[in-house]
């Protein structure tokens, strides 16, 4: 008996001398390492179903390291579910891994292909926090049953498109995501009523040959100098640009994804019936591009709607709002023409519209590029909630290098024709009105609707009828003798 209890306290010593033995690091230099940055759920699901992958958490250091938790970030909202080495559950504390050593986290997905609610990406991140540290994995799938433009895995990634010449339609019932930067060159994408056009935003980074990274954003298309991008939408069934996270929370927030962008010498851009919304920039069109805009929404944008440099723009029947940048934004010259547009700069500390006839090289513009200007606005209105709602730079003192003209428009400038600033802007500006935040002239400025007021509205019979332009936005007819200024027609 006595020879019993003393083999049993020796080996409950050797048990406790060991466990006294085993020491933790907690050094936050002592960091974890995974198998992976990224696990990718490769499958695009076309009906209901499940995937399950895995990736391995390292410690290569010569302690054991506790890990304070492990948790899915999006909590209880989550579509994915973790077990971390055989244990289920989607938060964890105190997991433990003995020195060079390693455990396994199993992450599932479960995806309805049809539920109109599941975003197009699924992105969340596992989140390890050790010794102080935060070290997170990507967890990425695919949640509805869509065309991705061009890879699936092309976040911050640059894809050329080239057709030599020919035509790629975008006519798939599916919804069509861009994932990446899709570079068009050589080869017209024409795109056809009703298509849905979801953009994924991010941030990518490129490493040069010395080593330098560079920052950029991404989910954008380019269309290069021989490329060509014809958008034909319709009243009923217009196309719609946006972003690809489709939860309510989103819905008018800018900065989503990039824009779309015009390079130098494209030509014959056509945009008709067409809504832009939740970008950084909507449309940008460089030097010498040719660009028709036609019953176009661009909206909520984190920068500019429309920025045009050096570039050929005719609009008809556009409406700009809720641009933090400019509304419209013309440097560098060019030559544009705009009838029956409205840019509306509301909530926002932009103006409404910018031009501008030379290129700035250094912040005070002391050396620059100038480029002629001419710009007309006929039957436009350019509003917003600060008293100055135009922004002109000329810096050539030459009237023919700053040629514009706004007939038959609503326009609101306060200091704009001081002395000393542009004390002939209504010379250039005839037949025009300018009014302020008390005249009657919208509907709801607070729900960003911006069809016409229908009692009293200045607006009203302000316009001249213009050959080509019988319908407004909404395709109401317009008056034939004294159409309303602005993209809308009231309709009595």
């Amino acid at each position: 008996m006595r020879f019993s209890l003393l083999f049993i306290l020796s080996v409950v010593a050797i048990l406790f001398s060991f466990c006294q033995r085993e020491s933790f690091t907690t050094d936050p230099e002592d960091r974890l390492e995974f198998s992976t940055d990224t696990l990718r759920f490769d499958t695009v699901f076309t009906q209901l179903g499940s995937a399950t992958r895995f990736f391995k958490v390292y410690n290569r250091h010569n302690e054991s390291i506790r890990i304070s938790k492990i948790y899915l970030e999006n909590g209880a909202a989550s579509r994915f579910n973790l077990n971390i080495d055989g244990i289920s559950g989607d938060s964890q504390t105190d997991i433990e891994i003995a020195p060079n050593d390693s455990l396994y986290v199993f992450a599932e997905v479960t995806i309805n292909p049809n539920d109109q609610n599941s975003p197009f990406v699924l992105t969340e991140n596992i989140v390890f926090e050790t010794n102080g540290n935060v070290q997170k994995i990507v967890v990425e799938a695919w949640g509805q049953n869509a065309v991705y433009l061009t890879s699936r895995f092309g976040a911050g990634s640059v894809y050329g498109l080239n057709c030599s010449g020919g035509e790629i339609l975008l006519d798939d019932p599916r919804p069509y995501v861009l994932y990446g930067i899709l570079v068009v060159d050589s080869c017209t994408v024409r795109i056809p009523a009703g298509a849905r056009i979801y953009v994924h935003g991010g941030l990518g980074k490129l490493v040069d040959d010395q080593g330098i990274t560079q920052r950029y954003n991404d989910g954008f298309f380019a269309f290069g100098p021989a490329g060509k991008l014809i958008v034909e939408g319709t009243l009923e069934k217009p196309v719609i640009f946006e972003s690809d996270r489709l939860e309510s929370e989103f819905d008018d927030e800018a900065g989503q994804w990039t824009g779309i962008w015009l390079q130098s010498g494209s030509k014959g851009h056509l945009i008709d019936h067409c809504i832009i919304r939740n970008s950084i920039v909507g449309i940008r069109a460089d030097s010498a591009v040719e660009l028709q805009l036609k019953n176009t929404q661009v909206y909520n944008t984190a920068g500019s709607g429309l920025i045009g440099i050096h570039a050929n723009v005719k609009a008809e029947n556009c409406l700009f709002y809720s641009n933090v940048g400019f509304g419209i934004q013309l440097e560098y010259g060019g030559d544009y023409a705009f009838d029956y547009c409205t840019v509306a700069s509301y909530g926002v500390d932009g103006e409404a519209l910018r031009l501008g006839n030379a290129l700035c090289l250094d912040a005070g513009c002391s050396n620059y590029r100038p480029n002629a200007l001419k710009a007309k606005f006929t039957n436009c209105i350019i509003m917003g909630g600060r008293s100055d709602q135009i922004t002109l730079f000329d810096r050539l003192d030459d009237p023919s290098q700053f040629d514009y003209q706004f007939e038959n428009c609503v326009v609101r400038v306060d200091e704009l024709d001081d002395v000393g600033a542009f004390p002939d802007f209504f010379d250039h500006c005839q037949p025009c009105r300018n009014i302020d935040s008390q005249d009657t002239l919208f509907l709801d400025v607070a729900k960003d609707n911006y069809r016409l007021d229908t009692i009293g509205s200045v607006a009203n019979r302000y316009a001249k009828p213009l050959p080509g332009v019988s319908r407004d936005l909404d395709g109401k007819l317009r008056d034939a003798a004294a159409p309303d200024a602005g993209c809308f027609e009231i309709e009595f």
